[in-house]
C-alpha cells in the first residue's frame, strides 16, 4: 500500500462509518415495521450513493492506486490483469482509458453483489420466520447483521487476492464452485422452500452448548443481565449471529463472481459494500414484492454459471477482446429478461 491508498482506503472507510452511525442513531433509532414506501425510498438513495462513487471512479480513478505516469499505469494493468491496452497512447488517453475500465469494472461488480444479494434475503426471510422475530427488530437485527459482514468481506475480499497473486490457479476453483452452484440453483429453482429447523442449526447448537442463553426474547436487547450479575444472551442474538454464518456461506459466491470481472482488491471491496450498506433496504423491499420476480432465480442460476465460465476461460476472452463492458451488458440482459419474464408470465396461484 502507498501513501495515496491508504488514504483513499481511509477516507472511503470513514464515509461508510458515518452512514452507518447516521443509519443508526438518527435514522434507524426507533425501532419500527418499515413500509413499502420507506424502503423503496432507501434503496433509491443507496443506489444513487453507489452510482455517484462510480462517477468519482470515472473521473478521477488515479486517486485509488496514486497513479502519476503511464508507467504507473501499466504497472496496475499488469498486476490486476485489466482487459485493457494502452501502447501508443500518450499519459492523458492511457489515463482516461484506465478510468473508463475501472469505473466499469466497480459498476459491473456493483450489479453483480446487488444482484445475487437477492437470493441471501431469501435466506434472510426464512431465518426470521424461523425464529419468529417481530418485524419491529427486523431493522436492527440487520443493521448489525450488515455491520459484521462489512468486516468480514474486508477479511474475505483482501484475503482472496493475496492468494490470487501468489496462486492464480485458484481462480479456477472459483469458477468450478460458480458453475456447480449456478446449475445447482436451476436444477433445484423450482423446490419449494422448506421451514428452517432452528434446533439444528449449527450456530443455535453451538451458542446451546457454549454459551449462556436466555429462553425468550427480551425486546430488542442483545444482551441481559440477571440477578448476581450474569450477562445471558437473548434469541435476538442468536438470530444476528445466523444472519452472519449465512452471509458467510453467501460471501463464497458472490466475492469470486466480482473476481471475474477484477482482480483488484480495491475496486471488489468498493463495489462489495456499496452493495451490502444498501442490502437492508433491499430486505424490506423485497419482503413485500416476494412472489412478483419468480423468474429471479432463473435468472441468478444463468448468472452464476455464466460468471463461472468467465472465470475458468478469462486469458482466453481477454485475448479474443472480451471486455468489462461486455460483461456489464450480459450481466444486465440476465437481469432485465429475469424481471420481465416474471411480469409477463405471472406467477399462477394455486386454488384451494
Amino acid at each position: 500500500m502507498n501513501l495515496t491508498e491508504i488514504l483513499m482506503f481511509a477516507g472511503f472507510n470513514i464515509f461508510v462509518v458515518l452512514m452507518l452511525f447516521l443509519d443508526l442513531k438518527v435514522i434507524g433509532k426507533e425501532n419500527h415495521v418499515v413500509k413499502f414506501k420507506e424502503a423503496f425510498l432507501w434503496s433509491i438513495v443507496w443506489i444513487l450513493i453507489a452510482i455517484s462513487f462510480y462517477f468519482l471512479i470515472r473521473h478521477h480513478g488515479e486517486w485509488i492506486h496514486g497513479v502519476k505516469n503511464k508507467a504507473d499505469i501499466q504497472l496496475k494493468i499488469d498486476k490486476y490483469n485489466h482487459p485493457i491496452q494502452i501502447d501508443g497512447l500518450s499519459y492523458e488517453n492511457a489515463l482516461e482509458v484506465y478510468k473508463k475500465n475501472l469505473s466499469l469494472e466497480y459498476i459491473t461488480g456493483y450489479l453483480i453483489e446487488k444482484t445475487l444479494s437477492v437470493d441471501n434475503l431469501f435466506v434472510m426471510i426464512m431465518i426470521f420466520f424461523a425464529f419468529g422475530v417481530q418485524k419491529k427488530y427486523y431493522k436492527r437485527v440487520l443493521f448489525w447483521g450488515i455491520l459484521g459482514a462489512l468486516v468480514m468481506r474486508f477479511i474475505f475480499i483482501f484475503g482472496s487476492a493475496a492468494i490470487i497473486q501468489q496462486f492464480s490457479w485458484f481462480l479456477y476453483l472459483f469458477g468450478a464452485l460458480l458453475i456447480y452452484t449456478g446449475i445447482k440453483m436451476f436444477v433445484e429453482r423450482n423446490k419449494s422452500e422448506e421451514k428452517m429447523d432452528v434446533s439444528k442449526h449449527p450456530v443455535v447448537r453451538f451458542a446451546a452448548k457454549y454459551l449462556r442463553v436466555y429462553p425468550k426474547f427480551v425486546g430488542n436487547h442483545f444482551f441481559i443481565k440477571k440477578p448476581r450479575g450474569k450477562f445471558y444472551f437473548t434469541p435476538l442474538f442468536i438470530v444476528v449471529l445466523v444472519i452472519e454464518f449465512s452471509d458467510i456461506i453467501f460471501a463464497t459466491d458472490s466475492v469470486p463472481a466480482i473476481f471475474s470481472i477484477t482482480a483488484d482488491p480495491y475496486i471488489v471491496f468498493f463495489s462489495n459494500i456499496f452493495a451490502i450498506m444498501g442490502l437492508r433496504s433491499l430486505f424490506f423491499v423485497l419482503l413485500n414484492v416476494i412472489n412478483v420476480f419468480h423468474y429471479l432465480k432463473h435468472g441468478l442460476s444463468i448468472l452464476l454459471t455464466f460468471i463461472g465460465f468467465k472465470l475458468i476461460f478469462n486469458e482466453w476472452l481477454k485475448e479474443a477482446g472480451f471486455t468489462t463492458a461486455m460483461s456489464l451488458y450480459i450481466i444486465v440482459g440476465i437481469l432485465l429478461i429475469s424481471i420481465l419474464a416474471s411480469l409477463v408470465f405471472p406467477k399462477k396461484v394455486k386454488r384451494t
